[in-house]
């Protein structure tokens, strides 16, 4: 009996740490993506969140504002995947480093590999000093949130099984 509990409890805890990582990525997307809209808006960044749109051809409302806010949409549900995909890397590291260079190499992924899947992205050597540094910021900082609060959350949770272990 004592065992059932203690599976089903355990159990429980893996699926709210679950939700915890997707609400992190929804949010992180959220945020990171309105302040990059921002950027974009203030002309810090040739490049705003209708990026993630431009891999489809869905007319020229894609290059507006509604395209901005549809692209930050999907860049928040794209944001999930990305908080998972940190999670089965990096979450076991407490630090705030491997969020920068998971960032880091985020950045690396879109504007250098996936670049020719966005045919309104010019090739990294064609951008400003501008787009490039206020993007690649973005993306460390997007990354360090996302990377401290997962390992952060990860902790906790290890911590308290370990007392409740223990106990």
């Amino acid at each position: 009996m004592k065992n059932t509990q203690k599976e089903q409890q355990k159990q429980e805890a893996s699926v709210s740490f679950h939700a915890t990582v997707a609400l992190i990525g929804v949010f992180g997307g959220l945020f990171w993506s309105l302040i990059g809209y921002v950027a974009f808006y203030l002309n810090f960044s040739r490049v705003g969140p209708a990026l993630a749109l431009m891999p489809w051809a869905l007319g020229d409302w894609k290059n507006g504002w509604l395209g901005h806010l549809v692209g930050i949409a999907v860049i928040s549900l794209l944001s999930i995947g990305v908080a998972f995909l940190y999670r089965l890397v990096f979450a076991k590291v407490n630090h705030w480093w491997p969020g920068l260079i998971f960032g880091f190499l985020l950045w690396v992924v879109v504007f250098g590999l996936l670049n020719p899947l966005f045919p309104g992205l010019k090739p990294l050597t064609a951008l400003d000093l501008n787009t490039i540094v206020t993007n690649l910021c973005l993306y460390i900082v997007y990354g360090i949130f996302i990377g401290y609060s997962i390992s952060y959350e990860y902790h906790e949770r290890t911590v308290h099984e370990g007392e409740a272990i223990q106990s």
